[in-house]
């Protein structure tokens, strides 16, 4: 089982969304929604704000990772969007897109990230992924999607504070 972890490119995107139409979670208006980051993130990715990568199992697009930095902080990032296809999950995919997300973010100095998710049960298997790869619940905002459906925010610490200035004046 070879995992490859690679951008994004054009010949990706109908792999990608049929990914995202195969995750039961994904609604179709969030189908639109993903489309049009895939959509600014293709169009000029320096520009876009987003970073996408794609994860390969043998050589086929299996899933993918979207985030960014977060306007107007210090260093945050946000984990926007992130899929694995249903019969290719426990295999390791999503924890390599994950770990090379983090990666990607520590890189550029990056010290904190963050994952907006839903606390409906449809979402648990997703969340239990997300605490045991270091992710803690710090926020929930009651009904935020919808009645009963709160929005819990999640957060993992990359880099702290002192590293990322001992890191700046090092480079």
């Amino acid at each position: 089982m070879a995992i490859n972890i690679r951008p994004m490119t054009r010949e990706d995107k109908l792999s990608i969304m049929q990914v995202l139409r195969n995750t039961p979670e994904f609604k179709p208006s969030e189908l639109v929604v993903a489309e049009e980051v895939i959509d600014s993130y293709l169009g000029d990715p320096c520009r876009s704000g987003y970073h996408i990568l794609v994860g390969e199992l043998n050589s086929v697009v299996a899933g993918y990772i979207c985030f960014g930095p977060t306007p107007l902080t210090d260093a945050t990032w946000d984990i926007y969007w992130m899929a694995v296809a249903p019969d290719k999950q426990g295999q390791g995919i999503g924890s390599a897109l994950l770990k090379s997300a983090e990666e990607n973010i520590r890189e550029v100095e990056g010290r904190l990230a963050i994952i907006e998710t839903s606390s409906i049960s449809a979402y648990e298997k997703a969340r239990h992924f997300h605490i045991r790869h270091g992710y803690e619940t710090v926020a929930r905002v009651p009904d935020f999607y919808a009645p009963g459906d709160d929005k819990l925010i999640l957060r993992r610490q990359l880099r702290s504070y002192q590293e990322k200035k001992e890191a700046k004046h090092r480079g």
